[in-house]
């Protein structure tokens, strides 16, 4: 393969100064150096890199009170929020392990997790603790710490959310709900700060956990360590040529509780010394609000996300021109969503590639007249790929031919925690990470996505396991059987869709199978489509042949 290198953007570095500091350094080094600089903003209330740093101390200090020490996990169930940034950093402070998970999982859904990681203190948002509390005895929580989102918020909005307006008391129900018989956050911070001799981790030592779905169904946590991280933080940086210091801000409307915002916000933005805009969950017009006042340099997100802030910014004419550093992940970037953004914006729309395992950043199109739309891009400074045979790892395809993309670099994972038979199959003793993603590879190296060797469905940019939601399907009274594939949206990356075969006398009722659904999985998973079908193609050992069940679905769209 020719040198991709000679595609970057001129002043990337092609390889990386690799790390030798744990991630504590970052927060650490940010109130040196930028304490009066604004770290975090939310809903208008604005912290100091000096207030973030003295928070995290104290949290620290409270969690050690509580008995957290090196190695433990702690586990996080935040949306974006101030607290999420304090939490994340007070854990690492500790050396102890940050579990992320998704707040809007169910108690069904969060139970292996919790069985898996065995984490005995969790910071949750309030409005998720009764899916914590609902777990089975045989799970072990000592602390759950509770987190009202409405305490960050300004004083003035606060008051008004207080006001008896009926659509000012839907707001603040939706952000704030009573957790009795918890610890507050408030309680936590309220320590003294952590002593300053107690020790920090190393780079080495396990970061965080980070669960991400297999074909089996069952989450698997990947092993991430402060120097994946790190080093994956510096990746971006160089990537990112023209970001400066203390003069960025950074949009957070990807959830920190994933791999991509993890990365992008939690350790970039605070190596950048950046302002981080947090956003609970993505609202068009609360984007556009914020726009208004300080408006993003950085907007990293999904299609469907760029989509509709490109549209909702022309209809309110409010300008994105200062949107520079734009890249999309998690699923395909239509040319018409590059189109569309850049209509708007000051910068390139550039598409990546990345996966958990790998911190999660690993390739990417440069931010210069050299990118290529349609393909995600050259490999990152000091990542190297492979592509080999789908059915044999050590051997490589000829240049342009379908095969597996591997993966090679500090931000590849150690491992999945408590699972060294998949360990095994994705790690190769060499360090090549398999990524079960099939492309091809043009003769500039840059790469596209054809086909993927492992079955997981991305929509929205998670990751559905269809064996899961089978699973549910068929508890579900009346139906004899599921199959569940990813099918194009016309939004990018896929939707959901499930082919059912009832049982005899049954008949289809789509929104109560949804509902029944809802109840048990996280409502991205829910399938957006439900269709009967009298029986579904199987193997001779019975496994469902999904490829042809895809094939068919497709044919009758």
């Amino acid at each position: 393969m020719n040198d991709f290198t000679r595609f970057y953007e001129p002043g990337v570095p092609a390889q990386i100064v690799l790390p030798t500091e744990p991630l504590t350094e970052l927060y650490e080094t940010a109130m040196r150096e930028a304490a009066s600089s604004v770290a975090l903003e939310f809903f208008g209330k604005t912290t100091t890199y000096a207030q973030l740093g003295e928070a995290i101390e104290r949290a620290a200090e409270g969690l050690r009170r509580l008995g957290v020490k090196a190695g433990d996990r702690v586990a996080l169930v935040l949306p974006n929020c101030p607290q999420h940034v304090i939490a994340f950093y007070a854990v690492l402070r500790l050396g102890a392990i940050v579990v992320e998970h998704n707040p809007l999982y169910t108690s069904r859904e969060l139970r292996h997790m919790f069985e898996d990681h065995t984490a005995r203190v969790a910071i949750c948002w309030d409005a998720a603790v009764e899916k914590l509390r609902a777990q089975p005895d045989d799970i072990e929580l000592d602390t759950i710490i509770a987190v009202n989102l409405l305490k960050e918020f300004p004083t003035v909005k606060r008051l008004a959310l207080a006001l008896p307006v009926p659509k000012l008391r839907a707001t603040r129900d939706r952000l704030h709900h009573r957790a009795p018989n918890t610890m507050s956050f408030e309680q936590l911070v309220s320590a003294p700060r952590i002593d300053p001799t107690h020790p920090h981790p190393s780079v080495n030592d396990i970061a965080a956990i980070q669960y991400t779905s297999g074909t089996t169904g069952l989450p698997k946590g990947a092993m991430l360590t402060h120097y994946n991280l790190y080093a994956n933080a510096r990746q971006g940086e160089a990537w990112m040529h023209g970001a400066q210091p203390r003069k960025e801000t950074f949009y957070a409307v990807l959830p920190m509780f994933h791999a991509f915002g993890m990365t992008l916000f939690l350790t970039f933005g605070v190596l950048k010394q950046g302002r981080i805009v947090l956003f609970p969950t993505f609202d068009v017009n609360l984007v556009l609000d914020a726009a208004k006042k300080n408006p993003p340099t950085v907007y990293c997100a999904v299609p469907p996300i760029y989509e509709s802030t490109a549209k909702r910014s022309k209809e309110r004419k409010i300008s994105l021109k200062s949107a520079k550093f734009c890249i999309s992940g998690a699923m395909n970037l239509p040319d018409s969503t590059v189109e569309l953004w850049e209509s708007v914006a000051g910068g390139l729309l550039v598409e990546g590639y990345g996966m958990t395992e790998s911190s999660p950043v690993a390739l990417g199109n440069p931010f210069y007249e050299t990118r290529r739309t349609g393909t995600i891009g050259i490999p990152f400074p000091s990542t190297e790929m492979r592509v080999v045979s789908v059915d044999d790892p050590t051997v490589e395809v000829a240049q342009g031919e379908r095969g597996e993309l591997l993966l090679r670099g500090p931000q590849v994972f150690q491992g999945y925690w408590n699972n060294p038979e998949e360990t095994e199959k994705t790690l190769l003793p060499d360090g090549w990470l398999r990524t079960g993603d099939v492309v091809t590879v043009d003769e500039d190296g840059f790469t596209t996505i054809v086909d993927r060797i492992k079955e997981l469905i991305i929509t929205g940019g998670f990751n559905v396991a269809p064996t899961e939601v089978e699973n549910v399907l068929r508890s579900c009274p009346g139906i004899a059987d599921g199959a569940v594939v990813g099918l194009p949206s016309e939004r990018g990356g896929e939707e959901v869709v499930a082919a059912v075969v009832m049982e005899e006398g049954a008949t289809l009722d789509v929104e109560a199978l949804r509902d029944f659904c809802r109840e048990r999985i996280a409502r991205y998973k829910v399938p957006r489509r439900i269709v009967a079908v009298d029986s579904l193609p199987k193997s001779m050992l019975g496994k469902v042949l999904r490829g042809q069940v895809r094939e068919k679905l497709v044919r009758a769209a």
